[in-house]
């Protein structure tokens, strides 16, 4: 009987389990995510990429937008707020920042998360934390710093104020099916909508 480097009889590759071969498997995923995007992902071609079975996969995410999900989540990157000096600044650069995410190949994988998920509250509450919920974080962000040089009184810190700009603008790619907002709606948006919100909320 011969021995790989490793010591394991008759050589070849260890069989994983557990953690490694999940992570495996969401490599796979992703790797399939972004090539083929959500309407290419399939458990057999996970399966073959990640050199595992579909009962593997399923023992671990029961359908594929489970799947599809968990591996989004592992591409998703952090906003960091802007701090131009001002608040129209900030709230444009982040409408902007937005506006390109969710024109790129990644904000199109998550559109179609979205879609699939439809009224889902376990997918649609994994995928808020990067599209909706976690996303008001950065906004209240630049509201507190706003509401420090005196621009906003301290009743414009609210998740709903501050998450009403993202909200429309996510509005022009799920609802309009738009491919990306011309920046003029993102100016608009700012200063027609969120601006006097914001200046509205000042204590009566």
């Amino acid at each position: 009987m011969t021995a790989d480097s490793t010591g394991r009889p008759g050589g070849g590759p260890a069989r994983r389990r557990g953690a490694a071969l999940e992570e495996a498997i969401l490599r796979a995923a992703v790797d399939e995510l972004l090539e083929s995007g959500y309407a290419g992902l399939t458990m057999d071609k996970v399966a073959t990429r990640a050199g595992t079975n579909k009962n593997a996969i399923y023992r671990r995410w029961p359908n594929r937008l489970a799947l599809g999900v968990a591996a989004y989540r592992h591409l998703a990157t952090t906003i960091t707020p802007p701090d131009t000096g001002s608040l129209r600044g900030d709230a444009l650069e982040l409408l902007r920042q937005a506006n390109r995410y969710w024109g790129s190949p990644l904000g199109a994988i998550l559109r179609d998360l979205l879609a699939a998920a439809g009224g889902a509250p376990e997918f649609l509450a994994r995928l808020r934390e990067q599209s909706g919920d976690a996303a008001a974080a950065p906004w209240l962000t630049i509201l507190g710093r706003a509401v420090a040089r005196g621009e906003a009184a301290p009743e414009a810190l609210h998740p709903r104020v501050a998450t009403v700009a993202m909200a429309l603008l996510r509005d022009e790619f799920v609802v309009r099916g738009v491919p990306a907002a011309p920046d003029e709606v993102i100016v608009e948006i700012v200063d027609e909508v969120y601006l006097p919100l914001v200046r509205g909320r000042a204590p009566s």
